[in-house]
């Protein structure tokens, strides 16, 4: 690791150390805003509803900008190269979200972290967000979970032109920010339970995992993190069971990174999480969200984006089209069969009608 790799790695252990002890302490001071029977689930929460996309839900009230990410912590981190002696890994789950949909909220998944003590990080797509406000709160407030962004709309980030990059990151990135300064204002709140002294989150997952120069450029000048994953566990395909999923942890390492769904895309996740999270600490590993992870290691950067390879996420591109991936999945994507292990492995199932919008993204437009 370079000094300067060093010396930001520091920081950022830093700051995870005070921001971990601060939510102890307010965990521990029982200042929740919710009791445990509003933290369960509910039936229906997992289904995922077409509807036809609104503007209006669009948060224009900026976000506080933050600093470009440090040349040494720059691209694609895929894992993170941990000391001799530390064994900890990742559990990171996808709240996605596309403009002609209203995903899910897979309850069952939650529960079992919190039941079982487990940390984790959650990608969620600024319109999930805005979705479901209330438990993207629950998330910012509970001191096991780390939310990062997502996108707006899980739009292919590798086929939009740089202004629209910029356009649906700052979408994502102002419901996140207005969420937090929502907790923050609660008269239940108190300070510490959650990091809603950060105006925005530290870390972006790529929908469907792609990415190119120009992408990972506008990630980063944001001030964001770009992280990928070194274990993909194939939750979105149906036919992927719980079994399945469940043993894609066997490859772990310390300083992996595992990548699942948590909105309604994993269908045997919560099936096979309790079994993963035993299998794991059978094996010594312990848990930590993708920013703590970091702060304890060097991370390990590629200049691309890919699933297993470079290259093998190329079938998005064909899926998701620059011309139809902003507001609807195109024709293309009941042509061509998605992977088992990729996101597109349920997009039959999700297709809309033909009646959905063409443009959702208005913000910033003339």
């Amino acid at each position: 690791m370079t000094r300067l790799a060093h010396l930001i790695a520091l920081c950022i252990a830093a700051a995870v150390a005070c921001s971990l002890e601060a939510r102890a302490q307010g965990h521990a001071s029982g200042g929740a805003c919710w009791s445990a029977a509003e933290l369960a689930g509910k039936p229906g929460e997992k289904a995922i509803h077409r509807e036809t996309y609104d503007p209006a839900i669009e948060p224009r009230d900026q976000a506080e900008p933050l600093a470009p990410v440090a040349p040494a912590l720059r691209g694609s981190i895929r894992s993170v190269k941990l000391p001799p002696g530390e064994k900890l890994v990742a559990l990171t789950f996808d709240l996605c979200e596309n403009a002609w949909e209203v995903s899910g909220y897979d309850a069952s998944i939650f529960d079992t972290l919190r039941k079982a003590g487990v940390k984790a990080t959650f990608f969620a797509s600024g319109k999930w967000l805005m979705d479901h406000s209330e438990r993207a709160q629950q998330l910012m407030a509970d001191p096991l979970f780390e939310v990062g962004a997502h996108s707006w709309t899980h739009r292919n980030f590798r086929l939009l032109p740089p202004d629209e990059m910029r356009r649906d990151l700052s979408l994502n990135l102002n419901a996140e920010g207005r969420l937090r300064r929502e907790l923050s204002g609660r008269s239940c709140y108190r300070r510490g339970t959650g990091p809603v002294d950060a105006s925005r989150p530290l870390v972006f997952r790529f929908p469907f995992g792609t990415c190119n120069t120009e992408a990972l450029d506008a990630v980063n000048d944001a001030g964001l993190l770009a992280i990928q994953w070194d274990i993909p566990t194939g939750d979105p395909a149906p036919a992927q069971s719980a079994d399945a999923i469940a043993k894609s942890a066997a490859t772990a390492k310390p300083g992996s990174i595992i990548v699942m769904h948590a909105n309604g895309r994993g269908h045997h996740t919560a099936e096979a999480l309790p079994h993963m999270i035993d299998e794991l600490r059978k094996r010594g590993f312990g848990f930590a969200t993708v920013s703590e992870l970091i702060a304890k290691g060097e991370p390990v950067i590629k200049d691309t984006c890919y699933e297993l390879k470079p290259g093998d996420n190329v079938k998005y591109d064909k899926l998701f089209p620059a011309a139809n991936n902003a507001a609807q999945p195109p024709a293309a994507a009941a042509k061509h069969a998605p992977a088992a292990t990729g996101w597109g492995a349920d997009v039959k199932s999700t297709a809309p009608a033909a009646t959905h919008p063409t443009a959702p993204i208005t913000a910033d437009r003339p």
